[in-house]
């Protein structure tokens, strides 16, 4: 039986597939005390990649869309985390947000917004949290958005 915050989900759409594994030699990750410190999940849906590049190639609502992506793939990390229990999750503490984007763009946060709105809506106040929106001049693999977040647990 699925618990709130799958329910949840569940209603907005979204079905959590298993973690991504990571690319490179580094854990998904890591356990302090109460906390979860998940390393960057990058863009990507069923389609591979979203690659792009926001004030070039991508708009701003498009990037939002890959931030939601993001915010997807970080629960499923603290899914994991959480022995498969997500709720588990007490809050969602901070998240830094990273968006390919040219000089002169400067809506990174509507971006990060796609990731930080998803999160409100599929966790309730779980999902307010402390933010950072950057602008990287690019990013692993050609994507447009990689966001890492640290989460509270039970």
């Amino acid at each position: 039986m699925a618990g709130k915050f799958e329910s949840n989900l569940a209603k907005l759409g979204v079905i959590l597939t298993e973690a991504p594994a990571p690319a490179a030699n580094y854990v998904p990750f890591v356990k302090i005390g109460d906390l979860v410190y998940v390393s960057g999940q990058v863009s990507q849906d069923t389609n591979g990649f979203i690659v792009g590049k926001l004030g070039a190639t991508m708009s701003t609502e498009q990037g939002a869309e890959a931030a939601r992506t993001c915010a997807i793939a970080l629960l499923a990390q603290v899914k994991a985390a959480c022995g498969g229990d997500l709720d588990r999750l007490v809050r969602v503490v901070k998240l830094s947000g990273f968006v390919n984007s040219t000089q002169d763009f400067l809506e990174q946060p509507q971006v990060i917004n796609g990731a930080s709105n998803f999160l409100v809506e599929a966790l309730g106040d779980a999902g307010k949290h402390a933010r950072a929106a950057v602008s990287a001049p690019s990013l692993p693999k050609g994507v447009a958005v990689e966001i890492e977040g640290i989460f509270q647990i039970s």
